[in-house]
């Protein structure tokens, strides 16, 4: 297979992310999809990448309709654990300069309409009328990419990094209403509010490398995360909660409108009752 081209070489990275699922009770059948197979594009390039089950009694794998790799896959016979590993090897390329396409471009009825669903608030990302009209002043006058940063620090500015203080439910306007949350309510809230001035913007869920100077050998503990992208002419990743550009930090695994168009791991079950989740990811710098 053909790769896409980088631009500038960045670092090469491996990634493990280990999702455990311990039930209550047994589970007689299970039903499931995971989004953890990043794709090669302009700035990242897939060496390798796959992904485990155990047990599983049948999947498949298909590209769904934002574009993003998914594992579907079933468990037919009687369990009490699934673990659901995924590892990538890819090289990374370093943030590029925002675009610098004008808002006639933008508001170009062609892009409107290729983008539509990109400009239009979801359940989980509408902001709230505050955040909206703190929006539409921060913009006004700005550039497209210079609105957007300026947008997107309004989050950064209001919410504090609180681990546990919301779960994968949680709207962006009680994130915003309690002024506390973690990448994806950055990220929720980022794109409802881009989305409020008339930008396109995405959702987008992959992985987070913590050092951005860690030594060739050293694995860390990493993260999934969470952070968006807008378009001015072509599409821009930033990171609202680590106020920065989406870099060689990050590797992308999904885009859509939310989080619900990009879980890491979800499905339904026969049984099992309650579920303990433990998750551990880590990240090495191979070059």
């Amino acid at each position: 297979m053909s790769l896409a081209p980088l631009g500038p070489s960045g670092p090469r990275l491996r990634v493990e992310h280990v999702s455990r699922f311990r039930y209550e009770s047994t589970v007689s059948a299970s039903y499931n999809e995971c989004r953890l197979l990043p794709t090669s594009d302009a700035r990242q390039q897939v060496l390798s990448a796959r992904v485990s089950v155990e047990p599983v009694t049948w999947r498949r794998e298909y590209v769904d309709y934002w574009g993003t790799r998914v594992v579907g896959f079933e468990v037919h016979t009687e369990h009490d654990e699934l673990e659901v590993v995924g590892a990538v090897d890819a090289v990374v390329a370093p943030a590029g300069t925002p675009p610098d396409a004008g808002w006639d471009a933008v508001r170009d009825p062609a892009v409107r309409d290729r983008w539509c669903e990109f400009l239009v608030a979801t359940q989980r990302s509408r902001p709230s009328e505050e955040l909206a009209a703190l929006a539409q002043d921060a913009a006004a006058g700005l550039a497209p990419s210079v609105a957007a940063q300026a947008v997107c620090q309004l989050v950064s500015d209001r919410l504090t990094y609180r681990p546990g203080s919301t779960g994968v439910h949680t709207l962006a306007m009680e994130a915003w209403d309690a002024q506390s949350g973690v990448c994806q309510d950055f990220a929720q809230l980022a794109v409802g509010a881009l989305r409020s001035v008339g930008l396109p913007a995405r959702y987008v869920s992959g992985y987070l490398h913590p050092k951005a100077d860690a030594e060739i050998g050293q694995t860390e503990r990493g993260e999934s995360h969470a952070w968006v992208e807008w378009w001015a002419g072509e599409w821009y990743g930033w990171d609202p909660t680590n106020v920065k550009p989406a870099g060689h930090q990050h590797i992308v695994t999904g885009r859509g409108r939310d989080y619900g168009d990009v879980p890491p791991v979800r499905g339904i079950l026969a049984g099992g009752g309650a579920a303990q989740l433990t998750v551990q990811v880590s990240v090495t710098t191979l070059s």
